[in-house]
């Protein structure tokens, strides 16, 4: 166990070391924070039962209601567009500075987040395909597919929004929240079709990138913005969910009415509003704590396979689930209906177990991810070197390749 503290501590310093020094660790940790908020809000609210014979999906928010406000914590996708709004323009306007087209820079971000969409569809369709042959109830292949394919939605959009980043980096976020609320309005007030909602799917999730893009050209320089977007996003959603008649889950709930996430409402992004202005609210004392090694390595590597992480974690999640089935009564906090505070402990127990399962798809499928990074002059992507005490357990040059990838991220 001490041989392992020391590697790991050597490892720590040295991507510290190699990690160049206007680095803003602030965004990566925001990040993070992000994506894993993400998981383990899935893995939270996401029940598959066997209830019915087969697997089906539901939600311990629908059985428990009060349970709301654990959707206010995890439920993290606008602070992710907050940070990829930023990084995106950031990169942008360097790519620009270099001299590099248009074609080029969304190119390699693009590429970046759909060459591990490639693994999850081919195993998926073998599987699937594999149970249908096999006889699997369709119900429950479509219920197990639908979960793997549900955060697809989100990178999607994500894509769309990052290919159209220099037609909106420099739009106001009032737009797209005005375009939110005006949908609201006409579905819900003005009893219009349902599908006009999902006009909301690019303008909700718009209003924090566009923050983002902000936040890259000096407007969150000083705390009042983001003190503003707190407490005013805070105090709107608030009203919306007292008064409003919006659902109090920020995420969806299976056989609600109405979904504040699936497309969203102006309940979501009034809560994105005060998510984002709680983010740039923290970032200093973040950057002060990526000031220490070991928590920045542990930032740097969730970064460096952020899509594999997300992509695989539902995955996980089922492949835990499905192996269950072979014990010979419903595992608690795994198959059973997920309405007391026992399924609640039970569940509890078996985030481990799915985050182990986690890692082994990230280690069979992060390469998809990891793709070489060709270092390039300049401060922002040329490694310092190593220091000493980092070599002995870690060669140099892999720790500074190590630091380039997550530099790209």
């Amino acid at each position: 166990m001490r041989k392992l503290r020391a590697r790991w501590s050597d490892l720590a310093e040295g991507i510290d070391a190699a990690t160049p020094a206007d680095r803003d660790r602030a965004v990566d940790a925001l990040r993070t924070f992000a994506i894993l908020g993400v998981v383990l809000g899935h893995w939270l609210v996401t029940a598959l039962t066997t209830a019915d014979g087969g697997l089906s999906n539901t939600s311990p928010l629908a059985h428990m209601t009060w349970l709301a406000p654990v959707s206010w914590v995890f439920q993290t996708l606008a602070v992710f567009f907050l940070v990829g709004g930023h990084v995106a323009a950031r990169g942008y306007a360097s790519a620009r500075e270099r001299g590099d087209s248009y074609r080029t820079w969304v190119g390699q971000r693009l590429g970046r987040l759909f060459r591990p969409v490639a693994a999850v569809l081919t195993l998926w369709t073998v599987v699937a395909g594999g149970m249908l042959i096999g006889g699997v109830e369709l119900n429950t292949v479509q219920t197990l597919v639908k979960l793997v394919l549900s955060p697809l939605w989100f990178l999607l959009v994500f894509a769309a929004l990052t290919a159209a980043t220099p037609l909106v980096s420099r739009l106001h976020p009032l737009w797209p929240l005005a375009v939110v609320a005006g949908v609201d309005l006409w579905r819900f007030g003005l009893e219009g079709p349902e599908w006009v909602g999902w006009v909301n799917v690019a303008a909700g999730w718009l209003v924090p990138y566009t923050l983002g893009a902000a936040w890259s050209r000096g407007a969150f320089a000083r705390r009042g913005p983001a003190l503003l977007l707190l407490t005013a996003g805070a105090v709107a959603t608030a009203a919306l969910i007292l008064w409003g008649g919006y659902p109090a889950s920020m995420v969806g709930v299976p056989g609600a009415a109405v979904s504040n996430l699936n497309p969203p409402t102006l309940a979501a992004a009034a809560f994105g509003l005060a998510q984002c202005g709680l983010a740039l609210l923290v970032r200093g004392p973040l950057a002060r704590a990526m000031r220490r090694p070991a928590a920045w390595a542990k930032v740097a590597l969730v970064n460096l396979s952020a899509m594999t992480i997300f992509l695989w974690h539902q995955t996980a999640m089922m492949a835990v689930t499905a192996l269950g089935l072979l014990v010979p009564a419903d595992l608690p906090g795994l198959h059973t209906v997920p309405g007391s505070m026992a399924w609640i402990a039970a569940r509890l127990l078996w985030l481990p177990v799915f985050a182990a399962a986690l890692s082994i798809c990230w280690a069979a499928f992060r390469t998809y991810e990891q793709v070489s990074c060709r270092p390039k002059p300049g401060p922002t992507t040329a490694p310092t070197a190593a220091p000493a005490t980092a070599t002995a357990a870690v060669p140099r040059p892999r720790t500074a390749a190590t630091a380039r990838k997550i530099t790209h991220v």
